[in-house]
Order: C-alpha cells, then structure tokens, then sequence
C-alpha cells in the first residue's frame, strides 16, 4: 500500500485503519471500541482497551529476547560521561524506582512533577511514572520558580522529581533553589521531592529539609510490574503557552499514543527496530516526550539522550560525530540547530571528519526551515532533510511525508502532506474552503486521529473555546498555511504572523525565505511592526555569517532590493538590521513576538522559555543605535 492509499483509508475507513494499526502494539485487552466519544462529545480512541507504555518500551523486548540490546545511550559532553544502558539495565532501574514512587504512596491517577536535566535518571522517572499508571509533568530543567508554581498549583502532583543541576555548556545551573523557591510559593503542599545529586559539587549548601535522595529510594526498593491503564488514561501532561498568558496542561492518552507512536516510527522516519534513531530534543518538549523516550523505544530503536549544544561542546561537528559514533539512521532536530552549524562551519569541513555513511535521513520540525538551509545540508550532509510539522497539542506529525518505502518527494519549503488522520483543510475567515495557492488557516476535521491531545487539564472549557470553537466541526490550529494543486502545504507561520500591509495580507515568512537567502546572511527573522499609516509594516533581523565584511548599509540595501524584486513594492519592506543573535527559547524556536515587542517599544515580559534574557538588552541597544543612523 503506498502513502496515498494509507491516507484515503484512514479517512474513509478510519475506525477499520485505526484497529489495524492498534495491532501493531500489545495490549492487555484489545480494545472493541474503537472510536467513541467521551461526556463532552469530544472523540476518544480504544476507550475499553488496556496496555501500560513502559511494559511496550522496556519489558515486551525483554520477553522478546532483546534484553542486551542497547535501549539508551547517554552522550554529555559537558560532563565528559558516555553510558549505555541494555533493555535489562534500564528495567531493572525503571522498575526499582517505580516500587520506590509506589512506596510513597503514589498510585494510579495520582501527578508527578519532573524537573530535571538531559540525563538517563529522566527517562527512567518519566517511565516508572508509566509503570504504575502516575500521570507526569515534565517541565524543562531550569525554569524559572514561578513556571514550576504555575503548574504544580495547576495538576497538584504527590512527588516533585529533580536533580540537584543542570549545565549549560560549561556552567553548573542549580536547580535546588529554584525547587526550594517554588514549593513555598505553590498553594499546594507537594508531599514528596526527590533529588538525583549529580556531585558535579560539593551543593550541601543547596539542600533543604525532607528532600529523598533517588540512588538510596532506587537502592531500597523492589522491582514492581506494570499495572493494566485503560487506553484513555492520561500518560502525561505538558503545558504549552496560551494567549491569555497561562500555560494549558494537554493531556495525552496512553492506547491511541502508544498506537499513533508505532505507526510513526515505521511509516513517517521508515525506522526499522533495531536502528539508533535521535531525536535531539529536550525531555521537556513534545518532541522529547515522542521521540527521544516513547517513540524509539516502543519501536525497540536504541535512543540517543545529548547533554550539550551542538555548535559548542566541543565544536560544529558534533552532532556528525554522533551520527557516525552511534550509526544513527535517522536525526530529528530543529533548523535553528543546522542553521548554528551552518553559521559555524559554512564549507562544510567539520563534516568531512566523520563517516555518515549509514545515516539516511534528516528529519526537521519546530519552525519553517528556510530553502538555504536545506541547500547547505544536501550540499554538504547528502542526505534527504525532511521538513515536517506538528503541535504538542497532536503529540505526533500532522503534515510531513511517508518516507517508509523511499518513495516520498520532497518540495523544499513545504511541511509535506496531511498525514493518515489529520483531515486537513485550508480555510478563509468565513470556514470556506480556500483553493490551491490562496493563504488562509489550517484547520483539521474532527474526529483527530490517536495520540492527539485529549483535552486540557481540568479545563473543558478552555478546550473548547482555545481548539474547537472557531469553526463548528475542525480542530484550529492556529497557523496559517498554502497548499499547492499537488497537495503540499505550506506553513506561513502563526496567524498573527500574517501581517496587514495596507490591507494586504503578507506573509513575514516569504520574506524570511527572501532574506535568509542573501549569501552573507546565517539566519533572519521578519516580523510586522506598528506603522502609523500602512497598520504594519515588515521588519527584518539578520545575523551575519562568520567572516563577513558587509556593512549594514549594503546588506540592507541589496535585501530590500530582493524583497521588492521577489515580492514587489507593496511588500514594503525597508529596514534590516544586523544583529548578533536571535532571541530563541532552548528548545531553538525564534521569538518572534518578542522582537516585535522590543520593535515596537511596548512593555514586555520576558518569555520563560528564552534560552539568554541578556540578548534582550542586546537587541534593545542595537535598535537605539540602528534608529539613530537611521535619522541622521
């Protein structure tokens, strides 16, 4: 059956695909419900079913015979430690610290808050949550105090499960103040904290009372078994910002997941078990969660935990060094990362070093990736980079391309096609369907397949209001796309990243594409700003490649020129200015909004997810300089 075909019958023939592809993973009780719909008329998947994830990831290759094979390496340059972990290793760890939790007193049903680094120890406590059915929270390591209240307040977890550090590149970030901070800001008391000491220091100082230490609770514990969890039981919660400033906890069921995870692996990355797959992502982000943990290991791929950066620990070549170490088939990343290399090593020669020859394919995802970017990596890497899209609201790809028998056919810029599911159409403001190339809002037809979100913690209304009110029987995403006579779509960026140029409606990420295609420039980002007779007009930030001589003056007279010849002068793009970097939260999405703001001059908040506020006050000092040339 080839992608077509997939996707035809997943839409007209959903319940009998989805049953089908629930085969492919073993369960307790085989669901005889298939689809059905829960007290809010909202859709669930293999409600009667029953299965536990971590019993698929860890223990079902065990019984299978593929107890030594290696499940988990660990690579940290920051700490100069590599370690792997068998299937046997990492049950026997797993399985101890699940008897621990259970000790405790957590059950079934009850929250977990995890708050850690880059590290195997997360891993493990993400799946001894799974094993006794205790839903976690995994919030990225290094949050501000008030992040973590937000959530504790929010799901009102029994245990807060952290580790004493995390690094960034070479410097120690301390986590135990923070927790110590949050715990007493929270309105709710957290009956248990455990700490992982990583004795990267001498942190004595750093401790507070009634802390549990995870290396004696794992010590003293005994091993427990996976209990049975209906498929509809949540796996998870992970928050993601809402427009009205406060996080929304998405929930994520465990059958239609653990069903929509397999059907990944195999026909969207074409992994087979066995392979190193690598997904180098945070454990904190949806990525994270569906393919450096559940998705590699439920598909038996050994999976690659990074603790580093990849253009500074040591150098430009470490992702490839990985890559060629761990014959990896496939890596899956944001652009912002082959842009930094990109940037750094721009002939390619730190590639050079390593052999790739077993790596196939380069997945991306997070934000558009630009056509110079692509170029450089076929240029220098020579392998497919497939750009793909999705939410942590899906948990799994919504646009990309079925690359399980080498027959997909990449159009670069695109994020490929509706996946098998998502019934994806393009919409004007009315929720009138758009013709090809014409840009409106990418919307989905419900039901949503398995594995996408269940709905927002505790918050029905929320829910509904966020995702299904807009227009009577889609999902909204949010973003606005193209989609082209071939099917293809086009991801122009968040709605608000359309801006209104004298009431024409432009796209800032065809003028990214424009911009980031100057041979001088590394990386770009365009964003609408206030102008007092247009509405907006588009601004463009670049960085420069290392080496370059341009002045401002030039770049930004030759990209206006490109723009008003690409595009045309209702285009209207007049300013670029050169900066060192772009503001990005740590899992390398742009800030978009916050240029804009900082452009504008309007009050801020500094987004919790910025990997360095000092670029703030960098970018602020640089349009007070840029402004004042400009007026001279």
């Amino acid at each position: 059956m080839n992608a077509d075909e997939l996707f035809t019958r997943s839409i007209e023939e959903k319940e009998n695909f989805w049953k089908e592809q629930a085969r492919e993973i073993d369960w307790f009780e085989f669901p005889r419900q298939i689809l059905s719909q829960d007290q809010n008329n909202y859709t669930q998947w293999f409600s009667d079913g029953k299965l536990n994830l971590c019993y698929l990831c860890i223990d079902k290759h065990i019984e299978d015979g593929f107890g030594e094979q290696i499940a988990i390496v660990y690579d940290s340059p920051v700490t100069g430690q590599k370690i792997k972990y068998t299937f046997h290793q990492a049950q026997e760890e797993i399985s101890k610290f699940a008897g621990g939790l259970a000790s405790l007193g957590l059950e079934k049903g009850d929250t977990a808050v995890i708050y850690m680094p880059m590290i195997p120890q997360t891993l493990f406590a993400m799946l001894a949550c799974a094993r006794i059915g205790v839903i976690h929270n995994v919030v990225f390591g290094g949050f501000a105090p008030n992040e973590l209240v937000v959530r504790i307040d929010d799901c009102k977890p029994k245990a807060l499960i952290t580790a004493t550090a995390g690094i960034e590149i070479a410097k120690r970030i301390p986590y135990l103040p923070l927790v110590e901070k949050a715990i007493q800001l929270a309105q709710d008391k957290v009956d248990h904290i455990i700490v992982y000491n990583r004795k990267l220091t001498d942190n004595q100082d750093e401790m507070f009372d009634g802390l549990i230490d995870y290396e004696e609770l794992v010590e003293k514990s005994d091993p427990t078994p996976c209990v049975s969890v209906e498929s509809t039981h949540p796996l998870y919660l992970l928050y993601t910002s809402g427009t009205t400033g406060k996080p929304k906890g998405i929930v994520r069921d465990t059958g239609g997941y653990a069903t929509a995870l397999k059907f990944s692996m195999k026909y969207i990355y074409g992994i087979e078990p066995g392979e190193t797959f690598w997904a180098a992502s945070d454990f904190g982000w949806a990525v994270g969660h569906s393919f450096s943990v559940y998705g590699p290991l439920l598909n038996r791929n050994t999976t690659i935990i990074f603790e580093g950066k990849p253009i500074m620990t040591p150098d430009a070549g470490t992702f490839w060094r990985i890559i060629s170490e761990y014959k990896v088939s496939a890596m899956f990343t944001a652009p912002t990362a082959i842009r930094a290399i990109k940037k750094e090593d721009t002939n390619g020669e730190l590639v050079k070093q390593y052999d790739l020859s077993h790596f196939k394919k380069q997945f991306l995802a997070g934000e558009r990736c630009d056509v110079a970017t692509l170029d450089w990596f076929s240029k220098h890497i020579g392998v497919p980079a497939i750009d793909h899209w999705w939410q942590t609201e899906s948990g799994w790809p919504m646009l990309g391309l079925m690359t399980f028998n080498d027959l997909y056919q990449i159009k670069r810029a695109s994020a490929g096609k509706p996946i098998p599911g998502y019934d994806i159409k393009i919409f004007d403001e009315n929720g009138f369907e758009l013709n090809p190339h014409q840009e409106g809002y990418l919307v989905i037809k419900l039901p949503l397949p398995p594995g996408a979100l269940l709905g927002i913690w505790k918050d029905n209304e929320r829910f509904q209001n966020s995702y299904l009110s807009q227009y009577n029987g889609y999902y909204f995403s949010g973003d606005g796309a193209i989609q082209d006579e071939d099917g293809y779509i086009f991801i122009t960026g968040r709605v608000d990243d359309v801006i209104n140029v004298a009431g024409h409606r432009l796209s800032t990420s065809e003028m990214e594409e424009i911009v980031a295609s100057h041979p001088e420039v590394a990386e770009c980002a365009v964003v609408g700003i206030d102008h007092e007779l247009k509405g907006q007009i588009p601004f463009a930030t670049a960085v420069l490649k290392n080496g370059s001589s341009i002045s401002e003056h030039d770049l930004e007279q030759e990209i206006v020129q490109m723009v008003r010849d690409k595009i045309g002068a209702v285009a209207f793009l007049k300013n670029v200015m050169v900066v060192k970097r772009l503001p990005k939260t740590r899992s390398g999405k742009t800030l978009r909004k916050l240029i804009r703001t900082l452009l504008d001059g309007k009050e801020f908040q500094v987004p919790s997810t910025i990997d360095d506020e000092k670029i703030i006050e960098e970018i602020q000092e640089k349009i007070v300089d840029y402004r004042g040339k400009s007026t001279n």
